[in-house]
């Protein structure tokens, strides 16, 4: 039995944060504040006095917390672990405009760039050594996920 190299367990302690952070924000939003309130309070009351026009605050106010709870939960199990971190970064890209819209100086240390960064951890290392995740599984199987 060949047993997992330091990257695979970097790759799996990354991708598991990563995905924890998202899945359960996406649990909150989807189930707590639900993603139509999500919407209402983040992105159309904030944003209705930008240029940006109201149909597209609530498609991106409400697809943001299914996209977070799904990709988030893919991350975590490292399942089709590769679109699930592209739609993650789109989300990230998503909420650095729409805060920079708002407050241009936005300190986005905070909240953007942990999460940017254990993304193109996990992003950047090569997937044949994310072995401890069902990608890694379905590969040893002759599965391509």
């Amino acid at each position: 039995m060949k047993y997992p190299n330091d990257r695979a367990w970097a790759i799996l302690f990354c991708r598991s944060i990563l995905g924890l952070i998202f899945f359960m924000a996406g649990i909150y939003k989807c189930f707590v504040m639900t993603p139509f309130g999500h919407a209402q309070r983040f992105f159309v009351d904030s944003y209705a006095d930008t240029f940006l026009p109201t149909w597209s605050l609530w498609t991106t106010g409400v697809t943001v917390p299914i996209v977070e709870l799904i990709a988030g939960a893919l991350v975590l199990v490292g399942l089709k672990t590769r679109p699930a971190l592209y739609s993650l970064g789109v989300v990230l890209v998503l909420v650095t405009f729409g805060h920079l819209l708002i407050e241009p100086l936005y300190a986005f240390h905070t909240h953007v760039l942990p999460r940017l960064a254990l993304l193109t951890v996990v992003l950047l290392l090569p997937r044949e050594d994310d072995t401890i995740s069902l990608d890694g599984w379905l590969r040893s199987k002759g599965v391509d996920s």
